[in-house]
């Protein structure tokens, strides 16, 4: 009777662990990049943040032999890339797109530059939280192992959701994204928000490396990220740039992403492969769907545009 029970909940347990497992770097890069658009940027430079993130937790974190300091160091880093990429958009005229692909490659080049006499070591991980300890089920106690981040995530989501209505700070940030005469008008230096809100969602893009780096798949190589930063930005514009809907899309981003390996690891051989592409087709669908020349998206700050 057991073993039946597992294979009926084989793949819908696959699934929901891979999920967690794999939408919390999503999570951290959609958050980090919502405070960002909110304020009236667009940084699409987060693929090269989140890759240098992971970079410098397991150096970091091989070094000193603690994976919290290698979080700490990721953050350190993101947010000064984001430093970078804030006082670089504030000049008029310069395109966000284009210094976001800038960013992006310096980050990815420096990375790997950087990592790799890092390949080999081995750096200690981030704890995870055992909630399957009341199931005789191995696949139910894996299922509910849970890395530390992902609560901070969920977390986070919540307080964002929460500040960006009622605290002086998202109200500023808000009045920033939507209209910068407006903040103007207000005593409010929008260049200064912006290049704030840029290393926020810098330092929150880092986080999420370096959790692929410390946890899952828990390792540095060159390949780490499979353009996770960038699916991140569709993600955002899904989720109608709210931090619940961003956590909520990320679960279905991580959802999408665990068909692949929880068919495999259910003993299907033949075709589940394709099922990897899963992410990068549902990217593909939201951001045909949102696009429209004639009307503008619900939710989406006023001053958000790809030139400044």
């Amino acid at each position: 009777m057991e073993e039946t029970g597992i294979g009926i909940w084989g793949v819908p347990l696959a699934i929901f662990a891979g999920a967690i497992r794999v939408s919390t770097p999503f999570i951290f890069v959609s958050l980090g990049e919502t405070i960002t658009e909110r304020s009236g940027r667009i940084n699409l430079g987060l693929e090269g943040t989140l890759v240098f993130g992971a970079m410098t937790a397991y150096a970091v974190a091989v070094i000193t032999g603690s994976p919290t300091f290698g979080v700490l160091a990721a953050m350190m880093a993101g947010a000064i890339f984001g430093l970078i990429h804030g006082w670089i958009c504030k000049f008029p005229k310069v395109n966000d797109i284009a210094i976001g692909i800038a960013m992006m490659q310096f980050g990815l080049g420096m990375a790997f530059f950087l990592g790799k006499s890092f390949i080999q070591p081995v750096a200690p991980k981030l704890p995870s939280i055992a909630l399957g300890g009341w199931s005789n089920m191995p696949q139910v106690q894996a299922a509910l192992n849970i890395n530390v981040l992902f609560f901070i995530g969920a977390a986070l989501a919540l307080f964002l959701f929460w500040a960006f209505k009622n605290m002086r700070i998202g109200l500023i940030l808000r009045v920033v994204g939507d209209s910068t005469d407006a903040a103007r008008a207000m005593g409010i230096d929008p260049d200064r928000v912006r290049l704030l809100a840029t290393a926020a969602g810098g330092s929150l893009a880092a986080i999420g490396g370096a959790y692929l780096s410390l946890y899952y798949p828990g390792s540095w190589n060159e390949g780490i990220s499979s353009g996770q930063g960038l699916m991140a930005v569709a993600l955002v514009i899904f989720a109608r740039w709210n931090p619940i809907g961003c956590f909520l899309a990320a679960l279905l981003f991580g959802g999408a992403g665990a068909l692949g390996p929880a068919l495999q690891s259910v003993g299907v051989t033949q075709g589940y492969y394709l099922f990897y592409a899963a992410p990068y087709v549902l990217t593909l669908i939201i951001l045909v769907a949102t696009s429209s020349p004639t009307r503008s998206l619900a939710g989406a700050p006023g001053a958000l545009s790809l030139t400044k």
